[in-house]
């Protein structure tokens, strides 16, 4: 008994130098502590599969999808290619084929004259000096040239010339007469056909006088190489 009552003696004076210590005399109600709200626990992810132990909600996983590859498409690209020889063609020089039995006939009229024909009865007559000129590659045969004029009377005998042939590179001059109007100008014109064809008319609005240039009686209707 008197160890127990020693015990409690011990305890008291513990008691009063802790509560000495502290500083207060009287220690104070404890005051009521301020509420928290309660913390949450945080989520902890298990790999325990669903469905051992209690009920878990499994997080969903967005799976990335494979975006679909895009294979890239070429255009052919033009490889140089060897450009293509050109082989230049020959020009080929134009030589004319001489052209055989061309006949060819010019017909130049001199000039005129006017004169009295007693001998014929007629008045006043004009007189054409016209020269023919074989300019093709064949002679001319059996030419008949023929004088006509706008104010023509009567047919004159020499209206009319026959020449029987002109080589190749001559001519021949001829005198035509026709009746023609007193003092009147007189347009002429003179046809000339041939064994080869009829060749196109040469004409003159007016003939003009000759004058001294008349050619000489003896020169006419004798084939005569061209002049120059």
């Amino acid at each position: 008994m008197p160890n127990t009552t020693k015990k409690i003696t011990l305890l008291i004076l513990s008691a009063a130098v802790l509560a000495s210590c502290n500083g207060w005399g009287v220690n104070p109600l404890p005051q009521p502590t301020p509420f928290l709200p309660p913390t949450r626990t945080p989520s902890i992810i298990s790999p325990t599969p669903a469905g051992i132990g209690a009920a878990t909600s499994t997080p969903v996983i967005a799976t990335a999808v494979a975006a679909p590859t895009l294979t890239p498409t070429f255009l052919p690209t033009s490889t140089n290619q060897p450009s293509p020889t050109v082989t230049e063609t020959p020009i080929n020089t134009f030589t004319p084929t001489p052209i055989t039995n061309a006949p060819a006939l010019r017909i130049l009229l001199l000039g005129c004259n006017t004169d009295l024909d007693i001998l014929h009865g007629m008045g006043e007559v004009t007189n054409a000096y016209v020269t023919l000129q074989n300019i093709g590659n064949v002679p001319l045969t059996n030419l008949i040239a023929t004088l006509y004029a706008l104010d023509e009377g009567r047919e004159h005998p020499d209206k009319i010339q026959e020449i029987a042939v002109i080589p190749i590179g001559y001519e021949i001059t001829l005198k035509m007469t026709v009746d023609s109007t007193y003092k009147a100008e007189s347009p002429i014109q003179v046809e000339v056909n041939s064994d080869q064809g009829l060749f196109p008319r040469e004409g003159a609005a007016s003939c003009r006088n000759l004058g001294r240039f008349t050619p000489k009686p003896d020169g006419l209707n004798t084939p005569v190489p061209l002049t120059p």
